[in-house]
């Protein structure tokens, strides 16, 4: 390649001449090359379809000189005759040349290309021209594309760092303005300074997928050569001195020679727009000051994970899509065997472990690699979880960049351990020498681990890497003698993987035996050796559901309750400790005025089958208790589209009038409904549920409703949502004694190519038979009445005032305040809004209530909306309605309406739901 670099339009003029090979057994009718800088071309791609799955607003509203974009303007072959070749708006980020004649096997062609790439914002994948004038290039010019099992493989950019080339020789010439300086992993061969405007480079590379090249108007790459390779690193630590950098970066090198085999080039690049990529979650990204880890194992974790990860990704010669679970499995077994050599006592926490008020807390106790099973078994225990050996771009997020990777890790951390011998070290060894010489696959590491161990592992790859089958064991029918221990092994999952059992003597192991379970019927015999406790998979080896109930005691063979521990705000689960967690709590209406608390609870970080949620408050203002309970019991389905069903009962007990408390009861079943693609965004929930309503007398509420009551309510959600298109459907019927009624309604969202944003809604209800005598339990056109007790008003009862402006998207959906404000025999009304200017948005309502004895009524509305965070926080100002002008009126500051969410868990749902 011919490169010349315009840092001022962020394009790089190209031209290229590609011998291509054909060393398949096939004859070639066309060849692909991959143009992944083309899947920043525009907000259709599957590029951009993928940020909006995953929520990210970056791309949609980013300028049109922000994105990227590949422009080809001329394609020869060897006689320089131009060539058909075909890039669709469905594969936009590759291109198929059509061969005038067939390549047969062990032939070559030269193609020629003049092209322009333009060059994205770094903002979308920290690769692209940054804010200082530079570039981080990597994917940006034409590839071609790996070839396998008689036809070329064609991925779309998904922003995975996966694509798929072939092993290429590379030969680049580059000219940049002198001003600026350039950095690559490939080879330099000279540099000609000669002109005065700009300097020309050359590079080589031979047996490479890929490669880096990174350009600054003021170079922040420094080398670190250990005679055999040179890095070229820009991590960021200002703390370290570049001898303490350069040992840190040695050890590194040198422990990945020995344990994986010699690096096949002589450069290689680890950046900090690397790491920002792939970081290592957890608490080091923490900010520096509040970090729990030194200076030092900070820049030697970080160096650690992105020189292991650009280590692999540039030597092995696998599909990185499909087999990607390799690649991470190498990566973070790797990384826990290096912890094991140079930080054995790390602990998670780092330095927090050694302080005194941390050590009541479980998370303390654990060292470094022990997360990683957490991490996994975060997943695992929401039923999100899946197989290791799925396509990397069907993982939902959280599990392509944490749980999935450290699951591989673990994975072949299990494996050494069932095995021994350093059989899992020597097969990665001759797999990765194996791809110095040829395109490989995850079979021949299998094939190379198999050929290796004298034990049977079929169910490694079966259950293990290629299914999502748990793990999940418990002791029975065990007996001791002095001299012996006796006991059977209960599979729960009817999945039989080898699992060690540990015998410990005051918490030390005095034995350690790996049995390989394949009935509930065998019987274990063996030597005792003065324990006092067996447990199973003591030290996490196997990555087990739950091992709560994992240990026996050899003291007494009664079943005996676990302690109870009490710990402050959060912690991990504890095997070994019925756990109760405790955090103060600060409620607020208008009634019960501020009302603090404390709650207590068992949710760990991981998800549980039951759970218990008590939260005893006082209320300032009226000076009586209130609070609130919940109780649930979760049942997963693994392998069912019908994936959870949550049986629960909650209690809540607060004022809903000056004078008055109220008392709710509900009992409820969930069944939760996901697809079978799990990036899916599609869910579906059924609700069946009593609500059970006691609530005192209190002459403040004169509306002849009855007191105390009880409501069946069934309700059936189907929605899907991503940055681009929201859509929600719900249904929902209710039964009493006085009333029922049925209802619906339908909720669309789009944001358009402008960034222009529709909203609609359709809201319709009916009674099915209606005998109250009053509008309590009746469809509310601007405000519902609540009398299920389901949202979060700050002052229900309130008809005028503050607290009487708070506005619910419930029912009517109206913000004006129009008579009759209430229909007690049908409803249908339409909401939309249209955004003027970024947050701004227009909304009009229109809609026909009836009530009894009445004719039907013709409503409408309008006015502008603050949009600031949808559902969250918004802000109504009418303006003209059946009430008229309300702009002119007098009092208007009491029409305007508001959405105020302050629950954290809410918010916080925002920003974690791009990961699961």
């Amino acid at each position: 390649m011919e490169v010349a670099v315009n840092p001022e339009l962020k394009t790089l003029n190209i031209k290229q001449d590609i011998t291509y090979f054909n060393t398949s057994e096939d004859s070639l009718t066309s060849i692909v090359l991959n143009d992944w800088n083309n899947a920043f071309s525009d907000k259709n791609t599957p590029l951009a379809l993928r940020f909006s799955d995953e929520f990210y607003k970056g791309f949609h509203l980013a300028k049109q000189e922000e994105r990227g974009n590949t422009t080809i303007l001329e394609l020869t072959d060897d006689q320089f005759m131009t060539l058909e070749w075909q890039r669709t708006n469905e594969d936009p980020d590759f291109i198929i040349i059509k061969l005038k004649n067939k390549l047969p096997p062990n032939s070559k062609i030269d193609l020629h290309l003049t092209y322009s790439s333009k060059i994205p914002s770094d903002k979308f994948t920290r690769y692209g021209y940054t804010q200082n004038g530079g570039m981080n290039l990597r994917n940006w010019f034409l590839s071609p594309a790996r070839f396998e099992n008689h036809d070329f493989i064609k991925y779309h950019n998904y922003n995975l760092d996966d694509i798929a080339n072939a092993v290429t020789d590379y030969e680049l010439e580059i000219k940049i303005p002198n001003q600026y300086t350039i950095n690559s992993d490939l080879n330099s061969i000279s540099k000609d300074s000669s002109s005065p405007a700009f300097s020309t480079y050359l590079f080589s590379g031979n047996n490479r997928t890929d490669f880096n090249l990174f350009i600054e108007k003021q170079n922040t790459f420094n080398s670190y050569n250990n005679g055999e390779l040179e890095v070229l690193t820009n991590l960021k630590n200002k703390k370290l001195d570049e001898i303490q950098k350069a040992i840190i970066i040695n050890r590194v090198i040198s422990f990945a020679n020995d344990f994986i085999g010699k690096y096949p080039h002589k450069k290689i690049t680890v950046s900090q727009a690397d790491y920002d990529r792939n970081p290592f979650y957890g608490l080091n990204q923490l900010p520096s000051f509040i970090s729990p880890f030194s200076d030092e194992f900070m820049f030697e974790i970080t160096f650690l994970k992105t020189y292991l990860n650009n280590y692999l990704q540039y030597s092995l010669r696998l599909d990185p899509r499909k087999d990607n679970w390799v690649y991470d499995g190498i990566q973070i077994y790797t990384m826990m065997k290096y912890m094991e050599e140079h930080h054995m006592d790390q602990k998670m926490l780092g330095r927090l472990s050694k302080m005194k008020l941390f050590k009541s807390y479980n998370i303390t106790n654990l060292t470094f690699n022990e997360q990683y099973s957490y991490y996994y078994m975060l997943m695992a225990r929401k039923n999100l979880d899946q197989p290791l050996g799925d396509p990397k771009n069907t993982l939902i997020k959280f599990n392509e960049q944490i749980a999935s990777k450290y699951r591989a890790g673990l994975s072949l951390s299990y494996l050494d351990d069932y095995l021994n011998d350093n059989i899992v070290p020597q097969s990665v060894q001759e797999f990765y020498n194996l791809n110095k010489t040829q395109q490989a696959n995850r079979y021949d590491f299998e094939k190379i681990l198999t050929k290796k161990s004298s034990k049977k592992i079929d169910w490694f790859f079966e259950t293990i890497i290629d299914s999502r089958e748990i793990i999940d064991y418990k002791f029975s029918n065990v007996s001791r003698t002095k001299d012996s221990i006796r006991f059977s092994i209960k599979n729960k999952t009817e999945n039989y993987v080898p699992v060690p059992v540990y015998g410990l003597k005051k918490n030390n192991i005095v034995f350690k035996e790996w049995i390989e379970p394949k009935d509930n019927d065998s019987v274990y015999i063996f030597e005792r050796k003065n324990a006092d406790k067996i447990v199973l998979n003591y030290d996490n080896e196997v990555p087990e559901y739950n091992q709560r109930d994992n240990w026996k005691s050899l003291k007494s063979l009664v079943i005996t309750n676990r302690p109870i521990k009490f710990n402050f705000a959060k912690d991990l689960e504890d095997p070994y400790y019925n756990q109760i967690l405790y955090v103060p709590t600060l409620a607020y209406n208008y009634y019960d005025g501020f009302a603090p608390g404390i709650r207590f609870h068992n949710k760990t970080i991981l998800d549980k089958p039951f759970t218990f949620d008590i939260n005893p408050a006082y209320s300032l203002k009226a000076g009586t208790l209130s609070g609130s309970s919940a109780f649930s019991l979760n049942h997963y389905y693994r392998d069912s589209k019908l994936y959870n069903i949550r049986y629960s009962i909650s209690q809540n007990y607060f004022h809903y009038a000056p004078d008055a408390t109220y008392f709710r009861l509900n009992p409820m079943v969930q069944f939760r409904i996901r697809e079978e693609d799990f990036r899916d965004n599609r869910k579906q929930f059924i609700i069946a549920r009593q609500v059970i309503v006691n609530r005192e007398a209190t002459e403040y509420i004169t509306d002849n409703s009855t007191p105390n009551y009880s409501v069946f309510n069934l309700r059936y959600m189907n929605t899907k949502t991503e940055l681009i298109n929201h859509f929600n459907f719900m249904t929902d019927v209710q039964f009493s004694g006085d009333f029922g009624k049925l209802s619906g309604e339908i909720e669309y969202r789009r944001l358009f190519e402008n960034n222009r944003k529709l909203n609609l809604r359709l809201y319709a209800g009916s009674f099915l038979y209606n005998t109250t005598n009053s509008d309590y339990f009746s469809f509310g056109l601007d405000r519902p009445t609540d009398y299920l007790f389901d949202y979060n008003f700050y002052g229900r009862s309130e008809s005028k005032g503050f607290f009487s402006q708070q506005y619910m998207i419930a029912e009517g959906g109206f913000k004006s305040m129009i008579e009759p404000r209430y229909a007690n025999q049908w409803m249908t009304t339409l909401n939309a809004s249209y955004s003027i200017w970024n947050w701004i948005e227009a909304y009009g309502d229109l809609g026909f209530t009836k009530s009894k004895q009445q004719n039907e009524h013709f409503v409408y509305d309008s006015g502008i909306r603050l949009n600031l965070l949808p559902d969250y926080f918004e802000i109504y100002f009418p303006v003209y309605s059946n009430n008229g002008w309300e702009i002119s009126q007098t009092k208007y500051n009491e029409k305007i309406r508001f959405v105020i969410t302050l629950s954290p868990k809410t918010l916080v749902s925002l920003f974690t739901r791009k990961w699961f």
